[in-house]
Order: C-alpha cells, then structure tokens, then sequence
C-alpha cells in the first residue's frame, strides 16, 4: 500500500461533498505527475478512523491536525496495476477489508464526442474499435477519476487533455456510470 500524499484540490466548491472533495484531490495529485500514466487504484478511508487506527501514517500523510474536517475522505494510492492487464478482469479480482469505505480510479482514455459515436461502423472487435478510434479526428484524450462508495455513492472527475487545467475539470456522479458500476461491484460479496 502507497501513501499518496495530502494534496489539496484547487477550488473545489463550498458545499462539496467528501467523496467529491477526494475525487478533485486524487485528479490534481495524477495531473501533477503529467500525462500518458497507467490506471491508478486508490482505497478510500474515512479520515477520523484513520487518525484513531493508524495514527503513525495519519502524521505521514499530514492528517494528524484537528482542523481536517470530521467527514472527510483519504485516499491511499495502492500498488500500481501490472501492465497489461485487462482492467475488468483485475477489478473483478479486487477485495476490500472492512476499513476501506470506498475505492477510486483514474485511467486516461481517448473518447468520441456524441457525434461522431453515430458514425462507428458495425462489427469492430474491441481492438479494431480502438484502432478507428485513435485515428478519429474528433478524438479526444482523457483523464477519468471514478470513485464509489460502500452505501452507492458516487462520483467522477473529467479532464481533457486539450483542456489540462484545474477549472476545466468536470465532475458528476453519472459521468462514467459503467466503470462506477465496476467500483461499486468491488464491495460486493
């Protein structure tokens, strides 16, 4: 398990939520490590049950000061994804201990706007879709940060690589649904 370190999102909303406030934190820790990086795991843990569990790496991680706000999430970076491997079989594989209340991820991706979807043609193997995809003039690369919680909470960061700036971050809880469903599948017994 990774430490990631405490880096604070740049202007989130007054009124985020935890989970979004953790998802803005993780997209602004991957940007700064730039583009064109493997899927990155994260657990998500509730920050007070960290400080009181694991009060050695609440300090490391700078969460030891009693102003970090009592609802707030952690994320902890795990071990990186072996290359190569196909993230919905490593997903299926994953298994979360009690203490770990939700789990993000961050994959870059290159994606279509809707209307170009219209014009893929029929009967591509998922690597032929990839190949028209990536030759697509419309083709947009992307940095996706999805997280899901234990209770079904959820919630997305979108960045564009054209686009790489804190502002132009849009979050959502819909945005990515099927790789949110794929999180959310990782709690289940």
């Amino acid at each position: 398990m990774l430490a990631m370190p405490n880096v604070s999102p740049s202007g989130p909303p007054m009124a985020a939520s935890p989970l979004t406030v953790a998802v803005l934190e993780i997209d602004t820790y991957v940007s700064g490590l730039g583009w064109d990086q493997p899927a990155r795991l994260f657990a998500l843990v509730d920050t007070q049950r960290l400080r009181a569990q694991e009060p050695g790496l609440a300090a490391q991680l700078g969460l030891d000061s009693p102003d970090s706000p009592a609802s707030s999430l952690t994320p902890i970076e795990q071990e990186e994804l072996a290359p190569g491997t196909a993230l919905d079989e490593f997903l299926a594989t994953i298994a979360w201990p009690d203490a770990v209340i939700g789990c993000a991820l961050t994959v870059e991706r290159l994606m279509l706007p809707p209307s170009a979807e219209a014009s893929v043609p029929e009967g591509l193997d998922e690597a032929q879709l990839a190949k028209w995809v990536a030759k697509h003039p419309e083709r947009q690369e992307v940095r996706m940060t999805v997280a899901a919680l234990r209770d079904g909470s959820r919630e997305c960061a979108v960045r564009l690589r054209e686009k790489d700036s804190p502002n132009e971050v849009r979050t959502g809880a819909g945005l990515v649904p099927g790789l949110a469903d794929a999180l959310a599948a990782t709690f289940e017994a």
